[in-house]
């Protein structure tokens, strides 16, 4: 909480102006590389001072309008997500001008996709925050700081994982010292107090510098005000406009004057605001090394949260389910189960007198696990035995949890593929806000937010990590039950000076092309995240220089407004494919990527790296070695067509990432390094979702997953 003084200036409009026109996205300009440090600048001026914030929010709803006026619609997502951001941080808005941001919202909903979905989202928010002011501002920090109430026992936590390959030496303290310990629990009471109290009387009826100073002495006093605080604005959010309009303006005023009785003082009419900064989420920063299982921190966080008692069905099967073993050697538990056909009724009374065979189920067997339970097992095989079962009919929570995944799988496969039903008949990717996202949070009170820093390879990493996952709760449902997972990029490409010794794999494109094909989707994304790859390594080089001087946590000032505005969630489709070998001892293995699979014949390598010399002649048979495909080839009809042919090539590049927006198709993009010229018919470029590869020669291929060498495997024969 920052006491208003002359350490923090008054910004004038026009400078506040200008600073907005610079962080907007240009159509004439080039690539953004300081949009996101400008935006942060912007939000520092702003940070601690009522006026400027209230200046700041003025100033965007204008560029707003105008921007409506013009129909400049790739301004209007980033504008509006800026003045969201403020709006939650200021300490008090007029009535009229939340009237101007709800019905600028609600004409929104009008647009095209997906300004009609953002538009929804803060049409509702600020309906809501209009009925009851500060309680977006509550909500979030109860949430993100874990704090103990009964009236919003919903708790988030941010996890950032960084790629060891590409943060090493000097980036590891530009990014790991910003983990601040931040505020203590009583004083993120106190600001939800002051900023709820500002928030509804203004600065009219509350003099926000007086009551600053009495809250900060109240000590462990302040947690009674802070639980009336949340009864309160969650009663109001719950009733909405069934309660009369000034009744929450009165129980606060109430509050208010109560909070200085008990200090001896008497309360000032009106006054000077506080500013309340919204502070950092907590957030745990990991080098994603082969050691760390990210999904056994997710469980030891919720399991060590103190609202599980609140919800003692989350800590039934607790005790009885074991998650300290790594999701890698579970692979075992899906090999296939044969069953024995059994000739007798399965009535005791029926089986033979002498019959003294015994008979255990798989689960049995895996139940029995320590000698006693097993001795008992051979004293009882002599009779049959049934296991105690009850059936419980299933509750509406859990039917509707059932309904939620199953909505949420149809979502993030696109309208889905069923056995034997003919494909949708487009091919776009899904993108934009989900409509399942508020019910969503009602039945998980915990969301993980995972953010991961790197380059290509760890979005496939964190792919194989949560197919893994799919597969163990697919066998009993404990971690995506309780938790609501959402994921986040922020891309950060390998500094050009660097030699890492596992260099990422060669190949045409960009190493972040995932993080490119977002900045396309979302012109927002481009301007405040794709940016930050640069600051990144500009912090770095800096470190030395400015170590003894204070540091403003960017980076994590940075994280913390994506997770809390990022509104358009993109889907993307996990790909399987499994490897056969030359050697017949070698087994088959099973795998998964994301972003793009590489074939490659290791002894044209040469004539791969020398191809880009158009005068070279060469014989086909030096062009490369001959490949079977059989695929499906996709078409915008939905009609597909099975194919199959045979070139002559010496790489094959599987794409998931379009090269263009033109060709932003929700399928596999296979190219052809090179075709030899007997077969002029044969296309460069196919698009398909399922295909198969093999070499008709004697040679073996190599195959590369998510241009990751620790992925590369070699004597591939198909």
């Amino acid at each position: 909480m920052e006491l208003p003084g002359g350490s923090f200036p008054v910004v004038p409009e026009a400078q506040l102006y200008h600073s907005v026109q610079a962080v907007l996205p240009r159509d004439t300009e080039g690539p953004c590389f300081d949009k996101g440090m400008l935006r942060w600048t912007l939000h520092k001026k702003v940070q601690n001072n009522p006026v400027n914030s209230l200046s700041l929010v003025q100033v965007l709803i204008k560029e707003l309008e105008k921007a409506e006026r013009f129909d400049s619609r790739k301004c209007i997502i980033p504008l509006l997500h800026t003045l969201m951001y403020a709006i939650i941080q200021a300490a008090y808005i007029p009535d009229d001008l939340y009237k101007r941001v709800y019905d600028f919202c609600k004409r929104l909903m009008t647009y095209p996709y997906p300004y009609c979905s953002v538009g929804l989202s803060y049409t509702r928010q600020i309906k809501t925050e209009r009925l009851v002011p500060g309680l977006m501002y509550q909500r979030m920090l109860t949430a993100e700081q874990r704090l103990k109430t009964e009236h919003y026992p919903f708790q988030e936590r941010v996890f950032v994982l960084a790629d060891p390959e590409v943060f090493s030496g000097s980036m590891i303290p530009a990014l790991f010292d910003e983990a601040s310990a931040g505020l203590n629990r009583l004083d993120q009471m106190c600001r939800v107090v002051q900023h709820t109290i500002q928030a509804s009387l203004g600065e009219e009826q509350c003099n926000g510098l007086k009551l600053a100073h009495v809250l900060k002495h109240k000590g462990q006093d302040i947690e009674p005000y802070f639980q009336e605080v949340q009864a309160g604005l969650e009663q109001m959010a719950e009733e909405g406009s069934k309660r009369e309009g000034g009744a929450l303006k009165s129980q606060v005023q109430q509050l208010y004057r109560e909070i200085f009785s008990h200090a001896d003082s008497e309360p000032l009419c009106g006054g000077p605001l506080c500013d309340c900064p919204l502070p950092n989420p907590e957030m745990s920063f990991h080098l994603w090394t082969e050691d760390l299982d990210i999904w056994r921190e997710l469980a030891k966080w919720f399991r060590s949260s103190n609202t599980l008692e609140q919800f003692p069905s989350f800590c039934e099967d607790d005790d009885d389910f074991d998650f300290g073993d790594p999701l890698s050697t579970l692979i075992a538990a899906d090999m296939h189960r044969f069953s024995i056909l059994s000739s007798d009724s399965g009535i005791e009374k029926d089986l033979p007198p002498g019959d003294d065979t015994c008979s255990l189920t798989s689960l049995d067997t895996n139940s029995l696990s320590n000698s006693s339970k097993s001795n008992n097992a051979e004293q009882d095989c002599g009779r049959l035995t049934r296991r105690n079962c009850l059936k419980i009919k299933t509750s509406p929570i859990e039917s509707g949890r059932l309904i939620q995944e199953t909505l949420e799988d149809d979502v993030s496969h696109g309208g889905g593929l069923g056995h034997g039903e003919r494909r949708g008949t487009t091919l776009q990717r899904r993108a934009g806000a989900t409509t399942t996202t508020n019910f969503l949070k009602q039945q998980k009170p915990y969301t993980a937010r995972i953010v991961i820093m790197g380059d290509d390879r760890i979005v496939g990493r964190l792919t194989k990590a949560f197919y893994l996952l799919k597969k163990r709760e697919a066998r009993r449902l404990y971690l995506t039950s309780k938790v609501n997972l959402q994921f986040y990029y922020i891309p950060v490409c390998t500094a050009p000076s660097r030699s890492v010794e596992k260099p990422l794999i060669v190949s045409r494109g960009d190493s972040c092309s995932l993080g490119s094909y977002l900045s396309n989707v979302d012109p927002w994304y481009k301007c405040n995240i794709k940016s930050l790859d640069s600051m990144i390594h500009k912090l770095a080089n800096m470190q030395p220089l400015n170590s003894g001087r204070p540091k403003d946590p960017f980076i994590s000032d940075v994280i913390s407004y994506y997770v809390r505005c990022g509104q358009q969630p993109v889907y993307f489709n996990i790909f399987f494919v499994k490897i056969s070998f030359t050697r017949p001892e070698k087994e088959v293995v099973e795998e998964v990527f994301v972003t793009q699979l590489d074939v490659e014949f290791p002894e044209f390598r040469h004539f791969y790296e020398s191809v880009k010399d158009k005068t070279k002649k060469c014989s086909a048979e030096f062009c490369g070695a001959v490949i079977s495909m059989n695929y499906k080839k996709v078409t915008l009809s939905g009609r597909d067509v099975e194919k199959g042919l045979s070139v002559r090539t010496s790489r094959v590049q599987i794409s998931t990432i379009p090269s263009n927006e033109a060709e932003d198709l929700n399928c596999l993009t296979l190219t052809l390094n090179e075709v030899s010229m007997k077969n002029k018919s044969t296309e460069s470029k196919i698009r398909t979702n399922n295909i198969k590869i093999r070499t008709l020669e004697c040679r073996s291929f190599t195959v590369t997953l998510d241009k990751d060498s620790r992925k590369t495997y070699t004597d591939v024969q198909r």
